[in-house]
Parts: C-alpha cells; structure tokens; sequence
C-alpha cells in the first residue's frame, strides 16, 4: 500500500482534523458525480478509492501508530534494495525537487537497475512518457524479479494507454483520413498553380 499520508497530501505528524480535512477535499475532487460521462471516470474512481483506504487506515490505526509501522517497513526495504544514496534519491524525487534529484543521479557512476528506475521515474514525473517507459522497462528487465520496477512500468503503460484512448476517441489518430486529406490539398494547391 501505498503511504498513507502521501495519498492524502498530509505531513507524517499531521492531526487528526487535518487528516480529516484533505480527506474531505480529496472526495469531493474525485467524487463520481464530478465525473459522469468523463473518460477520466475510472481514473477518478481509483484515486477515490485509494484516498479511501489511506484515511481508514490512518483512521483505524491512529495517525500516529501508523506512521511508525510505515516507516520501519518502507525504510527497511528501501534499505534492503538500495543504497543510502538512492534512498537519498529517491526522496528527492518524491518531494518534487527533480532538478537536483537529476544532478544527484548523474553522479552515481555505476549505471545499475535502481539507476534506470530513478531515472525513469523522474522523467514520469516529468511528463515524458517513452523516455520513463524505456528506462523503467531497462530496469525490470535488468532486475526481473523486482516487483517494484514492474508495477511502476505497468502503471506508466496504463496511463499512457489512457491519454491514447482519449485521442483515439477525439479522431486525432485517423491516420486513413489524414491522408486523405493531405491529398485533396496537394491536389487542390497543384491544381491551383497550373490555372
């Protein structure tokens, strides 16, 4: 699962009012009314889901309780997995600082599975889909039984396959009417010039 906290955009010490509130704002972002008929529908309905499980989670456990359980068990597999200055990396990325996560990474010199999967995840976060694609799909491969590179690689695929979708339904892959079109204008401007 993931952190609690981070889904609901609450710092690790926050009160319960506090956690209470986000949670508030966060179903009214993504509450299904908000997206009837909206190809982002199901997109929405995870997240809404997911916003959910993190507040009955904080809720059962108590924010504190939590919080402690969480980190022991991110940290001691993020620990068994990688270096101190992945780790380091990696929360830099994840407080969306990616220049200097970039900088950080350039200078690691031994260009491993975890370097792949950082660096793609800071073109994900970037917005650069088949850059993150490749370089997450170079780790999974170079790490097959990492179960954490190949959920991150299916999850990039899956919001890629969505954007496509959205444009397949726009008419913006037509490929036989573009061309169709392209050629009534060669046509049309040929024509023009001979009159």
């Amino acid at each position: 699962m993931s952190n609690p906290y981070e889904v609901l955009g609450v710092r690790q010490n926050a009160s319960e009012e506090e956690i209470k509130a986000a949670y508030r704002e966060l179903v009214k972002k993504y509450h299904p009314d908000k997206y009837q008929n909206n190809p982002l529908a199901d997109l929405a309905q995870e997240k809404l889901q997911e916003v959910n499980e993190a507040y009955d989670t904080l809720m059962k456990n108590g924010s504190g309780s939590y919080s402690n359980s969480y980190s022991s068990t991110a940290q001691s597999s993020y620990q068994n997995q990688t270096s101190p200055e992945y780790n380091d990396i990696r929360h830099i990325i994840d407080s969306g600082n990616l220049g200097y996560a970039e900088q950080k990474l350039a200078q690691v010199r031994n260009r491993d599975a975890e370097w792949f999967f950082l660096s793609g995840m800071i073109s994900y976060k970037k917005g650069w889909y088949d850059d993150a694609v490749t370089k997450v799909r170079t780790a999974a491969s170079m790490a097959p039984g990492n179960f954490e590179y190949q959920s991150a690689l299916n999850n990039i695929m899956n919001s890629g396959r969505m954007y496509q979708n959205q444009s397949y339904g726009r008419g913006y892959a037509n490929d036989d009417m573009m061309c169709k079109l392209c050629q009534a204008y060669i046509c049309a401007d040929c024509l023009c010039d001979c009159i």
